[in-house]
Formats: C-alpha cells, sequence, structure tokens
C-alpha cells in the first residue's frame, strides 16, 4: 500500500511540476501579495498625507471677527466670504470645500461627507476648538481667574503599549486573506487537471487497471494538490513579509510602528495555511472528481475563490473574534483564528478545534470521493 500510494504521490508531483500552467498558478499568483501589500500601504499614505491647500477653501457666510481671520491665516485657510446664498453657490459649483453658516454662538460646518470635504470639515473643526479656546482664556483673564488653574484642570496623555497601529493590521489581516485566495487558486488547477482532466484524457481509466486500490490513487493526488497549495501558501508568507519589510521603510505612515509578523505569529500562521491547504485541496478533489470535463470541473470550481475570501474579509470589518463555534465553521475558521493570533490572542483550545474539526471534514470528504471511486456508474458515466 505504502509502495503504491507514494508510486501515485511521485506521479502526481512529476506532472505537476512538469505543467507549465500549474506551475503558473503555484508560483505567479503569490507576486500579487506584494502588490496588494504596497498599493493598499500607498493608498492609506495619500489619505494620511493630503496636502491642506487641496481642502483648505472655506466658505464663511457671516461676517468674522479680527481673530477669527489671524487663526484662520495662522492654520492655513482660505477665507472666501459672502451671503449664504452666494457661498452655497459656490459650494454647489466646486469652488469652496465646505462653508460655514452662523446662528447665534452655533457654528454649523455644512458639507456633503465626500472625502474632500471630511478633510475640510476636521480642518474646521480644529479651527473652532482653537477659536473657543482663545475665547475662553479671554473671558477667564477679563474676571481675574488663573486660566491655567480652569482649562487646564486635568491632563491626557497617550501610552501606545504595542507597536501596531490600524494600517499595520488592516495590511497584515488583508495580506492573510489574499493569501488564502491564492492557495484557493492554486488548487483549483491541479484538481481539476488530476481528476477531471485525467478522465477527459482517458488515462484515468487506465491507471485504475493496474493493480492499486482506489484509496492510494485518491489519497496520492490528494496529496499532490496539497504539496502544490502548501508551497503557494508558503511563498505568499514569505513575500508578505518581504513586502511589510518594504512597505514599512517606503511609506512615513508606519514610522515607529512594528509592521512584522512577530516569529509565534509567523509559526501560527504556517499551521494555518498548512491546515486550509489540506482542507481545500480535499474540497477542490471532490467537487472536479464529480464533473466529466476540464471545463465543467472549472466552472464548478470557480465559486470556491470567492467563498475563501469573502467569509474572512466580512469577518475581519466587523471585528468578530474566535470563538469554540468558529472554530470548526469552515473558511471562516481560518481567517478569524489568524486574525485573533496577530493581534497577539492565541488560544490553543481554538486552535485544537480548528485542527480536528479540519481532519474530520477531509475525511469526509475523502471517503466520499474513494466511494466515488470504486463505482464504475460514476467514472465511466459520460
Amino acid at each position: 500500500m505504502k509502495n503504491n500510494l507514494w508510486n501515485i504521490l511521485r506521479k502526481e508531483l512529476r506532472e505537476l511540476f512538469r505543467d507549465k500552467k500549474s506551475l503558473t498558478m503555484m508560483l505567479i499568483i503569490p507576486i500579487f501579495i506584494p502588490l496588494l501589500v504596497i498599493g493598499m500601504s500607498a493608498l492609506f499614505e495619500a489619505q494620511i498625507s493630503k496636502d491642506i491647500e487641496e481642502y483648505n477653501q472655506i466658505g464663511f457666510a457671516y461676517e468674522m471677527s479680527e481673530v477669527e481671520k489671524n487663526i484662520a491665516e495662522e492654520m492655513n485657510i482660505e477665507i472666501v466670504s459672502g451671503s449664504e446664498e452666494e457661498i452655497k453657490q459656490k459650494y454647489e459649483e466646486k469652488e469652496i470645500d465646505v462653508y460655514i453658516t452662523k446662528q447665534d454662538n452655533t457654528y454649523i460646518i455644512n458639507t456633503d461627507g465626500s472625502d474632500t470635504s471630511t478633510y475640510a470639515t476636521n480642518l474646521m473643526e480644529t479651527y473652532y476648538q482653537t477659536y473657543k479656546q482663545y475665547l475662553q482664556q479671554s473671558y477667564l483673564q477679563e474676571n481675574k481667574i488663573d486660566a491655567n488653574e480652569v482649562l487646564n484642570i486635568l491632563s491626557v496623555e497617550e501610552n501606545v503599549i504595542e507597536e501596531d497601529n490600524y494600517f499595520a493590521n488592516y495590511i497584515k489581516n488583508y495580506a492573510f486573506l489574499f493569501i488564502m485566495m491564492a492557495i484557493t487558486v492554486s488548487a483549483t488547477y491541479p484538481a481539476t487537471d488530476t481528476t477531471a482532466g485525467e478522465r477527459e484524457r482517458g488515462t484515468l481509466e487506465t491507471l485504475l487497471t493496474f493493480p492499486i486500490k482506489s484509496k492510494d490513487i485518491i489519497i496520492g493526488k490528494f496529496l499532490g494538490v496539497t504539496v502544490s497549495s502548501i508551497i503557494t501558501g508558503i511563498i505568499s508568507l514569505g513575500l508578505a513579509i518581504i513586502s511589510l519589510v518594504v512597505t514599512k521603510n517606503m511609506f512615513s505612515i508606519y514610522e515607529g510602528i512594528d509592521m512584522m509578523f512577530s516569529p509565534i505569529t509567523i509559526l501560527f500562521a504556517t499551521l494555518v495555511i498548512i491546515a486550509y491547504s489540506f482542507f481545500i485541496s480535499g474540497l477542490c478533489i471532490a467537487i472536479a472528481s464529480t464533473s466529466k470535463t476540464f471545463k465543467e470541473a472549472q466552472s464548478a470550481l470557480t465559486p470556491l475563490t470567492f467563498i475563501s475570501f469573502f467569509p474572512g474579509m466580512i469577518a475581519f470589518m466587523m471585528g468578530i473574534t474566535t470563538t469554540p463555534i468558529l472554530s470548526i465553521v469552515p473558511f471562516l475558521n481560518f481567517t478569524v483564528l489568524f486574525t485573533d493570533i496577530n493581534n497577539g490572542t492565541i488560544e490553543v483550545f481554538h486552535i485544537v478545534l480548528m485542527a480536528i474539526s479540519t481532519i474530520v471534514y477531509i475525511s469526509l470528504v475523502l471517503a466520499h470521493i474513494i466511494k466515488q471511486y470504486t463505482s464504475e456508474k460514476v467514472l465511466f458515466a459520460k
């Protein structure tokens, strides 16, 4: 049995590394991981480092005091004055970024919520906070009250406990999601070729004439696809780590931030990648083996690419953390586990549940495929 299984595995690996399409899927797809990391970092950098001149055109539909004008000048705010109707028209014509109206002592920032107006709104909130502090200090001084005793009655300091930030975590988690998608894409082609492809070429029937058990054939094919998936996953993880080093040196938003995966994160991420590679390879083999042609198998496997990505993306965006139940939910468990690991929360119990559930799923899938391959009706159906 061991010799037969080893021979099947060697055959699958030999065909895998000889086939240009399989090699392309296995080695080229991971290159998109650095492009993702660098591209998203550049997007964050552009958002954070937006030039003030792109959003400092502010309309004031009331008469400003000299103090307000001086503060605006110090903050590099370009004042556009006029009546409310004139200012509103200029805003609609995109000549200004936001406009301010005044009712008694209430200042209203009018905005449409676009990216540029959001920056302008934040600028004006800072502006009026500065103006408010000036008025408070002037009032206290007029009444001979020490402003420091009133305005500085408490102080707030920030202590950054972990050398990480929102952008770093965002990049790392999305990089892992794309690693999972790369593994899925890498598994689909060899799984399709070794099942539906061999059936279409007629080589599967020839293989079944040899004195080899169906179980050895299926496990050998399964392990061959799994090896391809693991190679893709490890290469993708390595490129993700390299790209994190590059982005830290390229973009100022990561200055002073630890962008790297920690050694323990790399270890557990590798374990999750291996577990997911076994799971998705078995699933791809199961789906492709029911197809009669290569094209039919490709169509059947296409949804897996999206299923591997979107549940994890939604969980990440909603901030879902691992629970014992989620640890055994296919696809979702791998992503939420990595998110927790990346955030420094390592629950061995959840990891064990993920591993056990993956073994159970793989066993059920392989048992189903072996049953299919022992049925001549299924194998030779046209």
